[in-house]
């Protein structure tokens, strides 16, 4: 499953210094069928103690962790809904992306000139949102006008669907985001066509930094949705580092309390996708699949082959923690703790799955 998130920010803020940290995470190529050698695009590791416990346990040859992808997108000026800067390829890469990663600068450096001359992130926050609603006013219009002729005609579909973006004007035009449009599951539906960029689900990043003065995330969290606060120059230090050396150095470098780190925001980023992770585990791998929340199991079987949809008979099931509990699959059986499930049943975070074809 490719999915991907967009770094955006405007310019000094750390967006290219973090874009380089989690590059350093990045995965084998020949393990996922959706890499990219884009200097742009870095494939990246999901961070997963489950993982590596379960491939100790199963003495597996091979260890393959779940994986995203992130965009570095060219970076943001004002105006760039009207072209300004690289404005038209800014908003094109954020439309083919699922999810955004907003960096925002929370630190104030005098050798680290800021844009608009003053940190203030709620309102670097505003100009990179407001672009985006601006450039989806002008996606839902140029529709509405090509809705006319069928609205005439007096087309059902036309008039549902001239109801519903006029709705979502409404709600741009007003200062807000789509996402915040109370809408049913088919008007989320009707929407996907037009790749609106302020539906899209969007991480806020906030990069503070050691020996400068940051701004208090917790005075205006209540204003925003998800966050991650972290050091985008700490984090790219640390990026040789990994376990617990990786600790002790993050430590000494003097990573504040309340910085949530690079592994923090690539798990932050894989929820706000709402994925989930189930895995295969045996002596010649142990692999952690990506597959989207609720999925069922022969949806989930997807992950790895559509024989697991197509031809699904069953799933034998067990959760992490009960098959290392129980020190063996063998044992993990005779004691009952293997599930055989259905078609019907939903994968849970952390589900161990063998399927019967």
């Amino acid at each position: 499953m490719s999915l991907s998130i967009g770094i955006v920010g405007l310019p000094n803020v750390g967006k290219s210094t973090l874009f380089n940290a989690l590059t350093k995470k990045a995965v084998a190529a020949e393990n996922y069928p959706f890499t990219t050698i884009d200097p742009s695009v870095g494939v990246v590791a999901v961070p997963d103690e489950r993982l590596w416990k379960l491939s100790e346990f199963s003495h597996s040859e091979k260890t393959i962790p779940a994986a995203i992808e992130f965009v570095d997108i060219a970076g943001l000026v004002k105006g760039a809904s009207a072209g300004e800067g690289l404005g038209n390829k800014f908003l094109a890469n954020i439309r083919e992306v699922d999810a955004i990663l907003e960096v925002v600068r929370i630190f104030d450096d005098a050798n680290i000139t800021h844009v608009h001359g003053k940190v203030h992130p709620l309102s670097d926050i505003e100009i990179i949102n407001l672009e985006l609603m601006m450039a989806d006013l002008q996606t839902v219009a140029k529709r509405l006008g090509n809705l006319e002729k069928e609205v005439k005609r007096g087309d059902k579909d036309a008039h549902a669907e001239k109801s519903l973006l006029e709705k979502i004007s409404a709600i741009l035009e007003a200062g807000k985001l789509a996402q915040d449009a109370e809408l049913s599951k088919e008007e989320k539906m009707m929407l996907q066509g037009l790749h609106l960029l302020t539906m899209k689900p969007i991480l806020y990043a906030f990069n503070m930094k050691v020996g400068s003065n940051n701004i208090d995330v917790s005075s205006f969290a209540d204003l925003i949705s998800k966050y991650v606060v972290f050091d985008a120059k700490i984090e790219d230090e640390l990026k040789e580092f990994e376990g617990e050396e990786r600790a002790v150095f993050r430590q000494e470098l003097g990573a504040a309390e309340g910085s949530d780190g690079i592994d923090a925001l690539i798990r932050a980023s894989y929820e706000l996708l709402e994925l989930i992770t189930f895995f295969t585990t045996g002596e010649d791998e142990t692999r952690a699949w990506t597959i989207k929340k609720d999925s069922t199991a022969p949806e989930a079987g997807t992950a790895i082959h559509t024989d697991f949809r197509d031809k699904f008979i069953r799933a034998d099931v067990i959760h992490w923690q009960t098959l290392l509990d129980a020190g063996s699959y063998a044992a993990a059986r005779e004691k009952g703790m293997v599930k055989t499930e259905g078609k019907e049943y939903i994968v849970a975070d952390g589900d161990v799955i063998e399927f019967k074809i």
